[in-house]
């Protein structure tokens, strides 16, 4: 058996938090790509799944365990004294939040430990996964982190907003600091179908019919996991947006039926698009974030959606997460 490298000969011990979710399995392969980092892959496996970890070095390592329930938490973090968390478990997608929503509520306690406990124990900055669902429906366009009115009713929404005041709160009694990261919309090669793009593109590759809510003219932005995976590194790494916000995601917006007709295109699929009555809540009419702020990290432009497309066709990884 391989030994180990022992934790103390680290620069950074970092953990991540559903790191075997889409977003954050991305992100703990490109912290672990710095060998001075120890990246702790932390998740519950509900919702994730190890598979989306495409490697497993010596410096990239996973817990089984439930961010929810404190003493399971505990005892990882007392036990690597971390530098940095990064908190992106929690429970995701619009269908599923609004069928669970008391398992919604569940992830406040997450937040209440991850909190707690980084206080207790030295980390010197949460770097927490919010949502673009905070702003509910826009009264800004585009939505600004600091003027946009955060509206929402929602257990999902509501839960994120609470997640991001818990981090105030303990960097104002405690000074504790933190990042907030309001994500909009961001896709790639191992997101579940679930989700709207790899839900289309997951019919497209069948031909089966894209079912759409409504007359498909709500919009979206949708931002490719590369982007969102820079700009975050680069925001941690240079110590950017210390105790403040910054949207992550793409500003050009897409109306879902033009979603559909682009990836039935692009994937060259004789899916059909089905309209189904609209949703009764969750479906906004519009999204679109101030992004000037990421743009400004990255210094260039955004993989545009027909390259990101046709990027999650080639990898082969779609069809793999999603078998």
């Amino acid at each position: 058996m391989k030994t180990l490298t022992p934790i103390h000969n680290f620069k950074r011990k970092i953990l991540v938090t559903g790191g075997a979710g889409f977003i954050a399995s991305s992100l703990a392969e490109k912290l672990s790509q710095d060998k001075e980092n120890l990246v702790i892959v932390l998740d519950n496996l509900l919702t994730g799944d190890i598979n989306k970890i495409t490697f497993l070095s010596d410096n990239l390592r996973f817990i089984k365990a439930d961010v929810n329930k404190y003493e399971e938490i505990m005892e990882v973090m007392l036990s690597y004294q971390f530098h940095y968390v990064f908190h992106y478990a929690a429970m995701v997608g619009v269908l599923r939040t609004q069928k669970n929503p008391v398992g919604v509520l569940n992830d406040i306690k997450g937040i209440e430990n991850i909190c707690r406990l980084s206080k207790n124990t030295g980390v010197r900055r949460v770097f927490y996964a919010s949502s673009s669902e905070v702003y509910g429906e826009p009264v800004e366009f585009p939505q600004n982190v600091h003027t946009t009115p955060l509206n929402s009713r929602l257990p999902y929404a509501i839960v994120k907003n609470l997640g991001e005041a818990f981090l105030r709160s303990f960097n104002k009694e405690f000074g504790l600091d933190f990042t907030i990261f309001r994500f909009f919309n961001t896709y790639g090669a191992k997101q579940s179908k679930d989700f709207v793009i790899s839900k289309f593109i997951y019919a497209a590759l069948k031909n089966n019919d894209i079912t759409i809510y409504g007359d498909g003219s709500q919009t979206r932005t949708f931002c490719y996991i590369d982007d969102n995976i820079e700009a975050c590194t680069k925001i941690a790494y240079n110590d950017l947006f210390i105790n403040d916000v910054v949207n992550i995601g793409n500003s050009i917006e897409t109306p879902i039926i033009e979603l559909a007709q682009k990836i039935i295109k692009i994937s060259e699929s004789k899916s059909k698009i089905i309209h189904l009555p609209p949703l009764a809540e969750g479906d906004m009419t519009r999204r679109c974030p101030d992004n000037s702020s990421m743009l400004e990290v990255l210094n260039r432009e955004l993989i545009s959606l027909e390259q990101g497309i046709d990027k999650i066709l080639k990898t082969g990884l779609f069809e793999i997460i999603n078998s």
